[in-house]
């Protein structure tokens, strides 16, 4: 072959592999329907970034509420549908494993999301740091005690996510790192099943019960198990209610923290994190290689380290930041406690 043949020849490969790249399917395939951040912030910050870079690429959504065997189907059918990158958080992160091996037996690319895979590497995982985002919180619920002079050796109880969840154990991690090197013991601990705000309720309920006025705080791992707790001392009469932490800044976390009723929650707006693994699954797209920023679990990785919201910096952190609005936040009964904190 010429050299003009084999120019000729490397230019078609090339303009074909652009192209099947400007026109590729990826999917986005999420785990669970407790708490509205896919629909509402996840997926449509995943679709805006796609959408600019690359246009005529195909993205199918998939939600697998909580259900294992739901989400291997929906990864074999987006395989079948000829997905060439698939951007997964996974309900169950060991089970996951096999869907990795799945995909790449099949030339497909597997970004981790939010939850990592830790049994099989994937391509790379894209999240904020939960085992910071743990410590921060726990940290956080423990200088609060400290500087409103509850006494070293009071308790506190804690309320971790899914134990199916790898995430929920980094940020169960983190959490206890907090609590072990603080003055204040650990009452009881529950591991919530799919994260579910009834299952965190029902359990607090129980504790309520057991210890009473003997709790002088409570850790939770998001803001649905910390809703759920926050729901069975006001059931049970609890009066004021001891501090709780949570995580996701969702809306009604922030008006419960505007409220005085929830301490802190973590601001990690997921159209970061959508967007980064956008980018990623793009470059995995075109035959590149993501930059990662560490290592978890054999898996490049990129982790973002989100803050701490708590009724003195929420304005800041929330409002001013254009998070949200106080048109979204600021409904009916908050409204006086937005403008008491100067949320308008």
């Amino acid at each position: 072959m010429t050299y003009k043949l084999m120019l000729t020849a490397t230019v078609a490969a090339l303009t074909a592999t652009v192209a099947a790249a400007e026109s590729a399917t990826v999917a986005f395939l999420m785990p669970d329907q407790a708490s509205t951040r896919y629909e509402q912030h996840d997926f449509p910050g995943f679709k805006a970034s796609m959408d600019e870079l690359c246009p005529d690429c195909t993205v199918i959504y998939q939600n697998a509420n909580a259900d294992v065997a739901l989400q291997q189907q929906q990864f074999n059918s987006v395989i079948a549908q000829g997905a060439k990158v698939i951007v997964l958080d996974p309900v169950d992160s060991s089970a996951a494993a096999a869907l990795v091996q799945i995909a790449h037996s099949q030339d497909v690319k597997v970004v981790a999301y939010d939850r990592p895979i830790p049994d099989m590497p994937a391509d790379f995982y894209v999240s904020f740091d939960n085992e910071g985002i743990g410590r921060a919180i726990a940290q956080s619920l423990v200088d609060h005690l400290k500087a409103t002079g509850v006494a070293d050796g009071e308790g506190v109880l804690q309320i971790n996510g899914s134990p199916t969840d790898a995430a929920a154990g980094l940020i169960r991690d983190g959490i206890d790192s907090a609590l072990d090197n603080s003055a204040y013991k650990t009452l009881s601990e529950f591991d919530t099943p799919d994260w579910a705000p009834p299952k965190a309720q029902e359990w607090a309920a129980g504790q309520i019960t057991r210890f009473g006025s003997e709790i002088k705080g409570i850790v939770a791992a998001n803001d649905g198990t910390a809703g759920g707790a926050i729901a069975a001392m006001k059931a049970a009469g609890v009066d004021p209610l001891p501090p709780v932490t949570g995580n996701d800044a969702t809306i009604a976390a922030l008006q419960l923290i505007i409220a005085g009723d929830q301490y802190n929650t973590i601001s990690k707006p997921s159209e970061i994190v959508a967007e980064a693994a956008a980018k990623v699954a793009m470059t995995l797209i075109e035959g590149g290689t993501p930059e990662p920023t560490t290592t978890l679990y054999d898996t490049p990785s990129q982790l973002f380290v989100p803050a701490v919201v708590t009724q003195e910096n929420i304005k800041a952190e929330i409002f001013d930041a254009g998070i949200q609005t106080a048109a979204e936040v600021c409904t009916g009964e908050y409204a006086a406690a937005c403008a008491e904190l100067g949320i308008e």
